[in-house]
């Protein structure tokens, strides 16, 4: 999901990219020659990744022996570690390390937990005996077994959180000496191309060798693409320019923090002077959340001898900063709820138990339907950029067609429209399996509810991303892309804990859970009006926060 949302980046980058055409050092360093390497370790690591995520699920209940809902929280768990972990990646990267040091570490991370995984499928010691083995009963799983598992989940997380942060950054580092807008512009499309063309390899090719070959050479895949991604990495080490370490953003959030509770106990007057950064910064401060003002203010205490430049006062920029923040986070929270339903894992069950066959000889495999998801974001992105918006701005006489809340709005609306829909085919799909009749349900009718997630991707999840880009000052536009990271980790913790929820009480008293593992005999369909009705209060939810 995070390769389909980098699409619409391009288009907000725009102040990164004018930042880039600066500064005069290195230029004997970096340039066009550079990008085969950063854009080939970022797509051979997301075919790496996602080729795993795409099919785990099955993985976890085949060998592992993991029921669905146990197998589904243990992937959401993991997911939100890679995208959690992302604000430490790129802290450490603009604090300590540097992007090249980072991304380097975490390939070589990403490496290690792929190759620990293929493992899993070689060596028999770790995994338990196979339920079809004759003469053996179907043993679960040893707590070293979990442990070199999950071990091998961490590695992979904390490699994800490494590159995914830095790559493009990265690369813009490498163009930023050669003043050539177009050569940007060209780094930026091929990137967001290569993520894209990766996310489609990996939901077919991967995923086809995984269940045609079966999970020795299905997982060796991932780790040969994650090899080719290191090597080319650091083979280009040479030709890089690695930018120095600078301050990080977060540092000057929290010394506004600091401060202001330091200075609780102070009052603020009309006549207080505050901290400005330079001259030019006389912007007034806002009188919501006035608390933290007490942050930035200066009292003949904090002058020094220079009577200018007071040590250990964060500025006025600063102060706003967190405002802005702080003022965006309960839309952010509004949109976790629409990642819970973006994440979910049940349709490719829905899918294996589905006729999925094209001709005769070959059927698509279940979890290669991910990719109608991905070729309607593909196709809707630039339609509504070069149609929609003109025809809408006529009307709305909005630059951007709809404005950003509107646009989040509509995704809303359009994910309540998806849970009901999905809802609908699980009934008729379970009520048809369950009857007397042969006739199996063709998959192709989970088609629509993928076309709908797209879209409810496309307009809520980009326009989240935009909307952070737009209200956060441009000293903090790097925290746009954190904060979205950071809602699909949550997202993906809150989908764990409502799946074992759901799964604990509707299995209460030898019943058979809505989750069972044998969707025939649970009812998925009544998880998914769940998540209508719910994603029906978080859209009330969300209004009454566009008007605080």
């Amino acid at each position: 999901m995070e390769t389909h949302l980098n699409q619409e980046t391009s288009s907000i980058d725009a102040e990164l990219q004018s930042k880039l055409l600066h500064d005069d050092h290195h230029v004997q360093k970096g340039g066009l020659r550079t990008m085969p390497f950063i854009i080939v370790n970022e797509a051979f690591e997301s075919i790496a990744s996602h080729g795993l995520t795409m099919n785990m699920i099955f993985y976890l209940m085949e060998v592992y022996h993991m029921e669905a809902a146990t197998g589904t929280s243990v992937l959401y768990v993991w997911s939100a570690l890679s995208n959690g972990l992302s604000i430490f990646g790129g802290l450490i990267s603009d604090s300590y390390l540097g992007r090249f040091r980072v991304i380097a570490i975490g390939s070589l991370f990403s490496l290690v937990g792929v190759t620990l995984l293929w493992l899993t499928s070689i060596v028999p010691q770790l995994t338990p005996s196979s339920c079809q083995e004759p003469g053996r009963g179907c043993s679960p799983p040893t707590r070293a077994q979990f442990g070199f598992l999950y071990a091998s989940f961490g590695i992979m997380s904390i490699g994800s959180a490494c590159i995914r942060p830095c790559s493009i950054a990265f690369g813009a580092d490498q163009l930023k000496h050669h003043k050539n807008q177009r050569l940007i512009d060209s780094y930026f499309n091929w990137y967001y191309a290569s993520a894209t063309i990766s996310t489609a390899i990996a939901s077919t090719v991967v995923v086809y060798i995984q269940d045609r070959f079966g999970w020795r050479v299905g997982f060796a895949v991932p780790v040969l693409a994650m090899f080719c991604s290191v090597l080319m990495f650091l083979l280009g080490s040479p030709l890089y320019v690695k930018v120095k370490v600078d301050k990080s953003p977060f540092s000057g959030l929290i010394q506004v923090l600091i401060v202001a509770f330091r200075n609780r106990k102070i009052r603020l007057h009309p006549d207080d002077c505050y901290n400005y950064s330079n001259d030019m910064d006389q912007v007034e401060l806002t009188d919501g959340l006035r608390f933290l003002n007490k942050a930035c203010v200066v009292r003949d205490v904090d002058i020094g001898s220079s009577g200018s430049n007071p040590c250990g006062i964060p500025t006025v920029e600063n102060v706003k900063s967190l405002k802005s923040l702080i003022r965006i986070v309960p839309i952010w929270s509004s949109g976790i709820l629409v990642f819970v339903n973006l994440l979910q894992k049940f349709p490719t069950l829905e899918a294996e138990k589905m006729n999925r066959r094209i001709t005769s000889s070959f059927e698509i495999p279940a979890a290669s339907f991910n990719l109608f998801m991905l070729l309607t974001i593909t196709i809707w992105i630039p339609f509504y950029d070069r149609v929609m918006v003109p025809f809408l701005a006529k009307f709305t006489h909005e630059p951007r067609g709809l404005n950003l809340k509107t646009r989040m709005g509509v995704g809303m609306i359009l994910s309540i429209i998806t849970m009901v829909v999905s809802a609908i085919v699980e009934t008729i799909r379970r009520d048809l399996a369950n009857s007397n009749t042969r006739v199996v349900m063709s998959a192709m009718w989970l088609v629509p509810q993928f076309v709908l997630l797209g879209l409810t991707e496309a307009f809520n999840g980009i326009g989240q991303l935009e909307f952070y880009y737009s209200e956060l000052p441009n000293s903090m536009s790097s925290l746009a892309m954190v904060m979205f990271k950071e809602s699909m980790a949550v997202a993906s913790l809150v989908a764990s804990l409502l799946t074992n929820i759901v799964d604990s009480v509707t299995g209460q008293g030898g019943g058979i859970s809505w989750l069972s593992s044998d969707i025939d005999e649970g009812h998925v369909d009544y998880y998914y009006w769940l998540l209508s009705f719910l994603t029906l209060l978080n859209f009330v939810y969300y209004l009454i926060c566009c008007h605080l």
